[in-house]
């Protein structure tokens, strides 16, 4: 049988594994190895044509995701942490100080002051540190042991608070959490941060809101508030956890879900609702732990577990307190008491069974020590995983279910007892030491009414039982102040300043100036100035009735000693005697007679024995009186003559030379300390003694002069007249020179350890 001939296209044709190959190995739809064969038999017909192929292959750069082959595992920080885009900040955040820790930013300032001026003037005031320190300690503790609701709301809010991820990599091993990012619906909400990290050789799945630490990091991460994309990247890691068995740990930070019109139309509720039934039905053990504020749904979003954990300071409420008070009181300035009335706390929640335990914060809130606490969260974790992975998968699903099932529930059916209201003043408390003001108030109207007379005796009881309560109320007033304790470091310098032995700082007296203006500055913020101001009016008003009842009692023994006198006058003159006698006679035979218009004889002789009476009792009345009228002004002469000596030596201390004489003084005192040697005392008492003298040159004037010796005799006058008993001016021999304000008289002691001049009632 005869062969046909095969047409070389026929044995060249393609096969199927050509046909199968990629695009690149084609020219124009025919395979490159059949164009080669397809040269090879025509090279021998016709001339051989120089065909070549050229492809030209990009290299290619090699992606190290998610990171590289060999890892430094020295990095700082970790390799995972390395590579994450949550990097620790550069800069350190800026001090906030929130508005009711304002006292202890004051306090502080103090200190640096103080340690300022050791270090400026080498001085030591190791014990003033001390002191002050305590005391910042002891107020930062009364401080943050009873905070007000609304306090704890702002700590939960303030920027330098750590955020969820700060703790996630405190808690968790170097080089064990990584984060997974997407909801594989739509793009990767920031505001949601989900991975799995590993704690003590225990595998977890961690979530939580994320808030930022500046400004441009609350923008990224929408400050904490996620979109329905956040709760669905959650969803999809809790289907990730319970497909592989880790516990989940939920951490809660957030205001609240985003609420703009873009999530509404994604499907802002319906997302958070799938969170919530999904929840329910894991099975594996879930803890959410409140490291910040919890607001409404957006934080139950993630929040349906075995266990609900609280930070101390944190809060969880279903609307925020400015929220409701604009609702319920038409203010945002109400937010304090509907902070109150919302019990969002998380001491209010553990009586509500909402919160199963509180994570405490060091004091200043969990930003003072965020390490610290940090470790308190890990530890809390431990504890509750331990407890929940002893259940099994159906006691577990019980647990969280039971958990949700007994939130607000009552009991119907059972009789209780009417709240009954009676209207009746509350009793006041008692304080041990101080007396009510309504005992005060009856002792004083028993000893005022007009029916009694006040003895001597029960009137000095008032009064100090009076000064004890004004004392009490002074001590009171210093403690609620703030200034308890700086007034008793400056008795204690003062009392240190005062022996003989040791020398007041100059510095003391403008502590004590100093502590004195802010005393009368903060007295009337003090809660007892109104009792203390009504007890010094009480004070005062008794203090004046005392000084008029001794005014009238030195009256009425005027009058015995002017009647005494008049006695004796009478009584020693037999002739005096006999005329009254027939004057009393006369007067009664008259009205014995029924007479009462007397003949102009009878008229006559009663007149003339008046005025002999009269004119025999005046000299020894003007005597009396003169006696008593002579002292009073004399006192008040003194005085002026005192004020005039005063008001000069002040102005001549408030000269400019005299100033500047001080402040060389002031500084050459500082720089002697309390063992000054020769030379430096020597500089110090040749500055006193020039004080001394211009002061004594400024009251040496001619008039004060000439009126300190005109006073001079007057005293020494009275007193002769007086025989000296009294006893109340006894004037010291002056100078034969005359001046009665030489240096003697002008003691003057820059380093003097006494402060007259204080006016304090602590000292």
């Amino acid at each position: 049988m005869a062969t046909l001939p095969h047409s070389p296209a026929a044995l060249t044709g393609p096969k199927a594994s050509d046909l199968l190959r990629s695009s690149t190995s084609v020219a124009s739809g025919i395979p490159l190895r059949t164009l080669g064969r397809a040269a090879q038999l025509a090279g021998s017909s016709s001339k051989a044509r120089d065909f070549s192929i050229v492809a030209k292959v990009r290299k290619v750069k090699k992606h190290e995701y998610p990171w590289p082959d060999d890892p430094d595992p020295n990095v700082k920080g970790g390799v995972l942490s390395h590579l994450s885009h949550f990097k620790p900040m550069k800069e350190r955040p800026k001090p906030v100080t929130l508005d009711f820790e304002k006292p202890l930013v004051d306090l502080e300032r103090k200190i640096i002051d103080v340690r300022k001026m050791a270090n400026d003037t080498g001085l030591d005031f190791t014990d003033q540190i001390v002191s002050l320190e305590n005391k910042y300690q002891q107020a930062l503790k009364d401080l943050y042991t009873h905070l007000t609701p609304i306090q704890r709301v702002n700590i939960a809010r303030h920027p330098n608070r750590p955020t969820f991820l700060d703790h996630v990599f405190s808690i968790t091993e170097k080089l064990q959490f990584v984060e997974l990012h997407g909801d594989r619906a739509g793009y990767d909400d920031p505001a949601i941060v989900t991975g799995i990290g590993t704690i003590d050789g225990k595998r977890y799945m961690f979530m939580g809101h994320q808030k930022g630490r500046n400004t441009k990091e609350n923008i990224m991460r929408n400050f904490g508030m996620p979109t329905p994309h956040g709760y669905r990247k959650a969803l999809r890691m809790m289907y990730y956890a319970d497909h592989h068995g880790f516990p989940i740990i939920t951490f809660i930070d957030t205001p609240g879900a985003f609420a703009d019109l873009k999530s509404e139309e994604l499907g802002q509720g319906e997302a958070i609702a799938h969170n919530l039934r999904t929840m329910f039905g894991l099975k594996v053990p879930i803890i959410s732990i409140v490291i910040g504020e919890g607001g409404s749904g957006g934080a139950l979003a993630i929040g349906c577990s075995n266990k609900l954990l609280m930070l101390e300071n944190a809060v969880f409420y279903v609307a925020s307190p400015e929220a409701c008070a604009a609702i319920l009181w038409k203010t945002a300035k109400a937010s304090p008491k509907a902070a109150e009335k919302l019990k969002i706390t998380a001491n209010e929640l553990c009586k509500l069974q909402i919160c199963d335990g509180i994570i405490p914060e060091p004091l200043g809130g969990a930003h003072a020590d965020p390490s610290w606490t940090s470790q308190q969260i890990k530890k809390a974790i431990n504890e509750s995983m331990d407890e929940l992975t002893k259940l099994d998968t159906e006691n577990l699903l019980k647990h969280r279910n039971l958990k949700f099932r007994k939130l607000g529930g009552f009991q119907e059916g059972i009789a209780i007892e009417p709240k009954r209201k009676v209207n009746m003043k509350k009793k006041e408390e008692f304080v041990s030491g101080k007396i009510p003001v309504m005992e005060l108030e009856t002792e004083v109207d028993k000893e005022s009414s007009p029916g009694t007379k006040p003895s001597e005796l029960a009137l000095d009881e008032m009064i100090t039982k009076l000064k004890r309560e004004v004392d009490l109320e002074f001590s009171e007033a210093i403690n609620s102040i703030g200034l308890g304790d700086r007034i008793s470091m400056l008795r204690d310098e003062f009392r240190k300043s005062n022996s003989e032995q040791q020398l007041m700082h100059p510095s003391l007296m403008d502590k004590i100036e100093k502590l004195k203006n802010e005393f009368d500055q903060g007295l009337s913020t003090a809660p007892n100035f109104g009792n203390l101001k009504y007890k010094l009016d009480m004070l005062n008003e008794f203090s004046k009735v005392k000084s008029i009842s001794e005014k009238n009692s030195k009256a009425q023994e005027l009058k015995q000693e002017m009647n005494k006198k008049l006695k004796e006058i009478i009584m020693g003159r037999p002739e005096r005697k006999e005329k009254i006698e027939e004057l009393k006679a006369e007067i009664q035979r008259l009205r014995a007679s029924g007479i009462e218009n007397p003949d102009r004889e009878t008229k006559e002789r009663i007149a003339r024995m008046k005025r002999f009476d009269v004119e025999v009792v005046k000299p020894s009345a003007k005597e009396v009186g003169d006696e008593q009228v002579s002292l009073p002004e004399l006192k008040a002469k003194v005085e002026t003559l005192k004020e005039e000596t005063n008001k000069k030596i002040e102005d001549a201390i408030n000269s400019p030379d005299i100033k500047n004489m001080f402040q060389l003084l002031k500084v050459e005192v500082a720089k002697a300390g309390t063992t000054p040697d020769a030379a430096t005392r020597s500089k110090i008492e040749s500055l006193e003694n020039q004080i001394k003298q211009r002061v004594a040159a400024s009251v040496s004037s001619p008039d004060l002069k000439e009126k300190h010796v005109q006073l001079s005799e007057e005293v020494s006058k009275t007193v002769e007249s007086l025989g000296g008993s009294d006893g109340s001016f006894e004037v010291a021999d002056q100078n034969n020179n005359g001046s009665p304000h030489d240096d003697s008289m002008v003691k003057f002691n820059y380093r003097a350890n006494r402060v007259s001049s204080l006016n304090l009632r602590f000292f």
